[in-house]
């Protein structure tokens, strides 16, 4: 009876740690063509655009990571590590796009106060989070993926720590340059 209930725990801890593997299958992979999307959204350098698509950034690389909510500790880290390189990802013909479940006024708010210089979309629904495996109801995970200018993913991070990684994701830019 014993190895029966140990039999049986092993098993629930297997199928636990599969499922959790299986969890981002439905995000593109390397090489794959990235899937288009139209959002609504928030840059305030471009205040006269509120949907961006991406074709809008055809010819350009694309940083565009996913994150779960405005104004929260994580991704405030995150955002401003964005913004303090934005010019370093220009020099190498790249843009940045965050997108959350936030609608345009928070995106906007969060811009204003917290100096963000990039374009925000909201996906409140979570369709284009979903596309990219990024989706866990009702927020978007912390998924970023770099997009070539011929509009395939280059590179992706999954579940990142927020934390030094615009910097990462700027060396690994360099690197495919």
């Amino acid at each position: 009876m014993r190895n029966l209930v140990v039999s049986i725990f092993i098993s629930f801890i297997f199928l636990f740690n599969c499922n959790s593997a299986i969890a981002f299958d439905f995000a593109p992979e390397v090489g794959d063509i990235a899937p288009n999307f139209q959002l609504e959204g928030f840059n305030k350098n471009i205040k006269s655009k509120n949907i961006w698509e991406l074709n809008d950034f055809k010819g350009k690389w694309l940083v565009m990571y996913f994150y779960p909510k405005d104004f929260t500790a994580g991704c405030t880290l995150e955002a401003k590590g964005f913004s303090e390189l934005k010019k370093d990802f220009s020099k190498y013909n790249a843009e940045i796009v965050g997108i959350s479940a936030d609608n345009q006024d928070s995106h906007e708010s969060f811009c204003s106060e917290k100096s963000i210089n990039y374009t925000l979309l909201s996906d409140s629904d979570g369709i284009i989070s979903k596309k990219y495996g990024s989706w866990i109801p009702p927020f978007s995970d912390r998924n970023t993926f770099l997009i070539s200018p011929k509009g395939e993913i280059s590179y992706r991070w999954i579940s990142v720590l927020p934390i030094n990684h615009a910097k990462e994701v700027l060396n690994v830019l360099k690197k495919k340059i």
